[in-house]
């Protein structure tokens, strides 16, 4: 669904469900997953609980279905106890944004709402206008997202033509540099490092805006999180077997307090705070 979860770390809900009489197996640990593009997040957290049969496990952050990289999940209760900790410090991410192109979900999972030529955008503007949305800002939530409402998220109220403006929150971005030009397919991928809680489709669209054309995010992929790297993560595709998946995450698994050392590690200038 597009924008349900979107790439912000609304809440680290406990995806967590009781299945017969399965009791929790597997020592309670953080895994970090490379989620491939396709599946949703609770789709991978659902190959870990098969896997290692256990019935707790939580993610510090989802990524939607046409998003990759890197998917922290939380095994067991001692390690799931710990999700606040484990989402609080910046993120890295790399994005790819079609210009010329809006659509309602600022994604490519939504309908096109408007259409414009791609003039006068060259490296010298995109830099221009990338430095305006650096540093600290204030970012609306948007229409196709997991903020609640009156106890309901607001995609919600977006399915049924409803808009729900929501006050705008507080972000930082410490880094937003552009990687990738193609002029011939109008299409601008940058990397941005941020806080938690940055929608990163809705900082697409506003690039756009801003560059006079529109835009839309068309891929997106989590570089790290916190001290956390995606190249320490385990390839979230290899895990649709399970008998094999439960070897590679055992191989894998880091202990809550190795973890917890991970992220005391981490600078305070990078734990950012963010408003409920």
């Amino acid at each position: 669904m597009a924008g349900a979860s979107s790439v912000t770390e609304e809440g680290g809900a406990l995806a967590s469900t009781s299945v017969g009489q399965v009791v929790d197996a597997a020592p309670a640990g953080v895994f970090l997953i490379d989620k491939p593009v396709g599946p949703t997040s609770f789709a991978i957290v659902q190959r870990v609980r098969r896997a290692l049969n256990v019935r707790k496990v939580g993610h510090a952050g989802t990524l939607d279905p046409f998003a990759s990289g890197l998917l922290i999940l939380c095994v067991g209760r001692p390690a799931t106890k710990i999700i606040g900790q484990l989402m609080a410090g910046d993120k890295e991410y790399r994005a790819t944004l079609q210009l010329g192109v809006e659509t309602d979900t600022q994604d490519l999972e939504g309908q096109v709402m408007a259409e414009q030529p791609v003039v006068g955008v060259d490296s010298v503007r995109i830099a221009q206008v990338l430095a305006q949305f650096t540093g600290d800002l204030m970012q609306a939530p948007p229409a196709y997202s997991a903020v609640k409402h009156q106890g309901k998220p607001l995609y919600a109220y977006a399915r049924k033509g409803i808009v729900v403006a929501k006050e705008p929150r507080p972000v930082k971005i410490a880094t937003l540099e552009a990687e990738v030009f193609d002029a011939a397919a109008n299409q601008l991928t940058i990397r941005v490092l941020c806080s938690k809680g940055t929608y990163i489709r809705t900082l697409a669209a506003d690039i756009g805006r801003e560059l006079g054309c529109g835009a839309h995010l068309i891929a997106l992929r989590r570089l790290r999180s916190g001290p956390f790297r995606v190249e320490a993560a385990v390839d979230g595709a290899q895990l649709a077997e399970c008998g094999a998946a439960q070897g590679l995450l055992a191989s894998h698994r880091l202990a809550v307090e190795e973890a917890l050392a991970q992220v005391a590690s981490w600078p305070e200038s990078s734990r950012w705070p963010q408003s409920a």
